[in-house]
């Protein structure tokens, strides 16, 4: 029985990590062009020094636009900007 739970959660961490980052990327050009291009991302001086903080801030954005997205939306947008702009490692 205690197999069984191990697998079960180790199970359920592996998809914690699964992001739709295409859907992050049609989430982010419906709603987020609005007020971002991508040199808010690229620039030298940018605020957003890791994944962690980028997840706040798309998460700020989303609650300040009302867009009343699902946690997983926010992840996958997060994971569309990591994966495009900011290239923060997570394994740390």
């Amino acid at each position: 029985m205690n197999k069984l739970i191990i697998i079960f959660v180790c199970l359920l961490s592996v998809n914690s990590f699964a992001f739709d980052v295409e859907n992050g990327r049609d989430l982010h050009e419906e709603n987020c062009t609005r007020c971002h291009d991508s040199t808010r991302y690229t620039r030298a001086n940018r605020k957003i020094q890791n994944y962690e903080k980028l997840r706040a801030r798309v998460s700020q954005c989303e609650l300040m636009l009302e867009l009343a997205w699902f946690d997983e939306e926010v992840d996958d947008v997060t994971a569309y900007l990591n994966s495009q702009f900011y290239h923060f490692d997570l394994d740390k």
